[in-house]
C-alpha cells in the first residue's frame, strides 16, 4: 500500500491534514471534494492522487492515476516522498511511523 501511517488516531490525523490544507498552512498539497490529495506545484499537479483510508487502525494512502494515464516511477517517488516529508515536518507528534512501499502494492493503481 502506498503510504502507511501508524497512529493511534488515524481519523483525527486525516482531519488535521485536510484542515491544514484548507487553512493554507500547507500550500504544496490540495484536497478535492472526494477527499483525495494531489501534489500542487504546477509541474506535479493532478499527475496522481493519494486516496486515504483507515485500515486496521492505520491511515493508508493509496495512489491512483488520472483517467487513462499511467504513473511513472518519478511521479510515484515524488508523491510518496513529498507527502511523507510534509507529514514529518508538520505532524510528527501525531504518528509513530510512516513508510512508503518501493513498488505499487494492493490498493495502488498506477494505470
Amino acid at each position: 500500500m502506498a503510504i502507511t501511517i501508524s497512529t493511534k488516531k488515524p481519523t483525527e490525523l486525516l482531519l488535521n491534514i485536510c484542515s491544514a490544507i484548507r487553512e493554507r498552512e500547507i500550500t504544496t498539497w490540495s484536497v478535492d471534494e472526494a477527499g483525495d490529495f494531489t501534489y500542487s506545484p504546477p509541474q506535479w499537479r493532478n499527475l496522481a492522487w493519494l486516496q486515504p483510508k483507515v485500515v486496521n487502525g492505520d491511515l493508508i494512502f493509496t495512489i491512483v492515476p488520472p483517467s487513462k494515464k499511467t504513473i511513472s516511477p518519478e511521479i510515484y517517488a515524488a508523491y510518496h516522498g513529498r507527502f511523507t516529508e510534509m507529514l514529518l515536518s508538520l505532524f510528527d507528534s501525531s504518528f509513530s511511523k510512516a513508510y512508503a512501499s518501493a513498488r505499487p502494492e494492493k490498493g495502488d493503481s498506477v494505470g
